[in-house]
């Protein structure tokens, strides 16, 4: 008796359900559960994302910072550069072509692709990491997973940027300090509220 009474229930709700969708209703409010609101206003999205040209205003520094809604990278050079590609997937090492994934923390590679070296005029390295090596420590951090330098080659610069999942991301120049640069890359911590 009390399957029966669960059944003709479940029967009834399912009923309603199909009654609202005809009509609007139950479709409205289950795609507007589904999407949520943005999670702190962010609309950036996960395609690939480029601007600038090439520079030869080489790295000098690799950072990183937490904030409430992202995490942060910043690269700052010695000099004004605006160039740069970013997009998920495999990240190769300049030059060689080695795949940088099994080396690179996080469930999604961002690949970093800089339009600026990261040596001097005298093809001095400008940056400490040797390639495949950690840029940042990214411990306790709730987005970022690794920060792994990919090489400098022939005027370009790439990290593998190791992150949780793949999430809403936005690149942006700033100028400064003084004569630098920064090319800033946010990763957002979720996508819905």
């Amino acid at each position: 008796m009390r399957i029966r009474s669960a059944l003709t229930a479940l029967v009834v709700v399912l009923a309603g359900l199909v009654a609202g969708a005809g009509t609007g209703t139950a479709a409205t409010t289950t795609t507007a559960a589904a999407t949520g609101s943005p999670y702190c206003g962010i609309t950036w999205g996960s395609g690939a994302k480029s601007a600038g040209t090439l520079s030869t205003a080489p790295l000098v520094e690799v950072r990183t910072g937490r904030h409430d809604c992202y995490d942060r990278v910043v690269f700052e050079f010695d000099g004004a550069v605006t160039g740069y590609t970013v997009t998920y997937g495999e990240t190769w090492t300049e030059g060689e072509g080695l795949p940088l994934s099994p080396y690179t923390a996080g469930d999604e590679l961002l690949r970093v692709s800089l339009q600026a070296p990261a040596y001097d005029d005298e093809h001095l390295a400008t940056v400490p990491y040797r390639v495949g090596e950690h840029a940042a420590n990214v411990l306790r951090y709730r987005t970022l997973r690794d920060v792994v330098f990919g090489g400098s080659f022939e005027g370009y610069t790439t990290f593998a940027v190791g992150v949780r999942a793949r999430l809403p991301f936005r690149v942006f120049v700033l100028s400064g300090p003084g004569t630098h640069s920064r090319i800033v890359l946010d990763v957002a911590h979720q996508w819905q509220q």
